[in-house]
């Protein structure tokens, strides 16, 4: 979910439904936002709830099929969500034990800089996307994802299935070794969107690739 610019004083809200509310990861809608004036560029955005205390200039619109599939995927939301995070919290345990992996990123482990946050805002779990380093290089990060059969390697995230990608090389590939520095992403880094799958499933994977690097 993120926050356009303000325009004529008016928030847009936009947020990515094919992802949690959709139940799947494609993308289903691509709508034209298109202010002729403010400074807000013609954007095309993945839209699903768009809310407009002004609008002028604008235009937005969700097809009635894609309405119904994800009110199809909203009657499942709570419980995919309550798997998404059990998953997440017993990798996180798994990675943070295992000798292959340098360090875990996830906000509830006690040494990360937000851990209160964290406590204080998800007191039943949450971040079900984070980031690991393996030990060892670039070279050793892509041969870990490589070996994956459970996890898909996308750069989608919030899918019902597990995902996998390589930051620095992918998502992150435009920003030079400061800016990486910056976000926290190093060479060895790995991003993964844990899934519903079954967690014996998952960190069998998990496992397997690990042991191969």
């Amino acid at each position: 979910m993120g926050i356009a610019q303000a325009l004529f004083g008016t928030i847009l809200l936009y947020f990515a439904a094919e992802r949690l509310l959709g139940a799947e990861g494609g993308a289903l809608l691509w709508t034209e936002l298109n202010a002729v004036k403010g400074g807000l560029e013609p954007t095309v955005l993945s839209l699903a709830f768009v809310f407009l205390l002004v609008g002028y200039g604008t235009k937005v619109g969700l097809a009635p099929l894609h309405a119904w599939l994800f009110l199809q995927g909203l009657e499942t939301l709570s419980l995919r969500v309550e798997r998404h995070v059990e998953n997440a919290l017993k990798v996180v345990e798994f990675l943070q034990a295992h000798p292959k992996v340098e360090r875990v990123n996830h906000p509830s482990l006690p040494d990360h800089p937000h851990h209160q946050l964290y406590r204080k805002y998800f007191p039943h779990g949450g971040a079900s996307i984070f980031t690991f380093n393996v030990k060892g290089d670039e070279k050793a990060a892509k041969q870990f994802i490589d070996r994956l059969q459970v996890f898909s390697l996308l750069a989608n995230v919030a899918d019902v299935k597990s995902l996998v990608i390589h930051p620095a090389s992918t998502t992150h590939a435009q920003l030079n070794e400061r800016e990486l520095a910056e976000q926290d992403i190093q060479l060895n880094t790995v991003r993964l969107s844990i899934g519903t799958e079954h967690i014996d499933d998952i960190l069998y994977d998990l496992n397997q690739a690990l042991e191969g690097i």
